[in-house]
C-alpha cells in the first residue's frame, strides 16, 4: 500500500509539472460579421513565467493577424523586467500588432510607469480606456481599474473588448460581440464535471471560470486560463495555455 501511494504521488507530481510547464495553444472559433477570417492570439496571466523558445515558434506558426495580451504579463512581486521584455521581443518577431490591457498585478506594482515606458518603446499598444480599429473589428480596451460607464459601442461592426477581469464587464451586459479576458487562471485546480474549485472574486465552483460563455443573445465571453500562476506553481486538469481566437464569417 505504501509503495502504491508513493507511485501515485510521483505520477501526480509529474502530471502537475507537465500541466504547468508545457503550455498548449487552445483554438476557439467565433462566428462574426467580418469580411475574412481574423486570427487573434490571446495571451493572459503570464506572471513573468518563462516559456521555451519553441513555444514562440508555435505561436508564429498559427499565422495570427494580431496579438492581445489581457493583463498580468508581470507579477506584482517582479523586480527584474528582463524576461518580460524578452517575452515581448519574441512576440514582436511575429511582426503583427500587439495590444495590451493592464491587469491587477501591473497596476499594483510600484514601478509600473517605467515598465509601461518600455512597452511603448517596443511599440506595444496599451489599450486601457481606448478604442482602436483593426481590419473589420472595433477594439475596446479596459485596464483592471478602468471606468466602464463611458463605453459607446458602434453598431453594424464587429466589436471586441479586451479586459483582464471578466466580473465587472459581465454585470454591464454590453451589447458587444466578443469579450476576451483572463484573471481567473481557470481556478488553476479543476475537478471533472465541476470545473474550478475556487476563483478569486467569484468564490467556490464559479460559473465564469474558463472557456466560452454566452452572456446574451449577441455577446460571447471568452476567459483564457493563462500561461502562469500565482502563489503556487500548481495546475490540475488545467494545462497552461494561450488561445488562438478565429473570428470567421458564414
Amino acid at each position: 500500500m505504501k509503495k502504491m501511494f508513493i507511485i501515485i504521488l510521483i505520477l501526480i507530481i509529474i502530471y502537475v509539472y507537465f500541466q504547468v510547464n508545457f503550455p498548449k495553444i487552445n483554438e476557439v472559433l467565433i462566428e462574426g460579421q467580418v469580411k475574412e477570417e481574423i486570427r487573434i492570439i490571446q495571451i493572459s496571466d503570464v506572471h513573468d513565467k518563462k516559456v521555451n523558445d519553441d513555444f514562440f515558434n508555435k505561436i508564429k506558426e498559427t499565422n495570427p493577424h494580431m496579438i492581445a495580451i489581457t493583463g498580468d504579463l508581470i507579477d506584482r512581486r517582479t523586480n527584474d523586467y528582463s524576461y518580460a521584455y524578452y517575452f515581448l521581443d519574441q512576440l514582436n518577431k511575429i511582426n503583427v500588432p500587439i495590444y495590451f490591457v493592464s491587469g491587477n498585478h501591473e497596476l499594483s506594482h510600484k514601478d509600473i510607469k517605467d515598465f509601461y515606458k518600455e512597452l511603448l518603446k517596443k511599440e506595444i499598444i496599451i489599450l486601457d480606456e481606448k478604442k482602436d480599429t483593426f481590419k473589420d473589428i472595433n477594439l475596446y480596451g479596459f485596464g483592471y481599474y478602468s471606468n466602464l460607464d463611458d463605453l459607446e459601442i458602434e453598431e453594424n461592426i464587429f466589436s471586441l473588448i479586451l479586459i483582464h477581469n471578466p466580473e465587472e464587464i459581465i454585470k454591464k451586459n454590453f451589447n458587444v460581440n466578443l469579450i476576451l479576458s483572463g484573471h481567473t487562471h481557470g481556478g488553476q485546480v479543476r475537478l471533472p464535471f465541476f470545473g474550478a474549485i475556487f476563483v478569486p472574486g467569484q468564490g467556490f465552483f464559479a460559473k465564469y471560470d474558463k472557456g466560452l460563455f454566452d452572456i446574451n443573445s449577441k455577446t460571447k465571453l471568452y476567459i483564457d486560463s493563462g500561461l502562469g500562476n500565482t502563489f503556487l506553481p500548481i495546475r490540475f486538469l488545467n494545462r497552461s495555455q494561450v488561445s488562438l481566437i478565429k473570428i470567421y464569417s458564414k
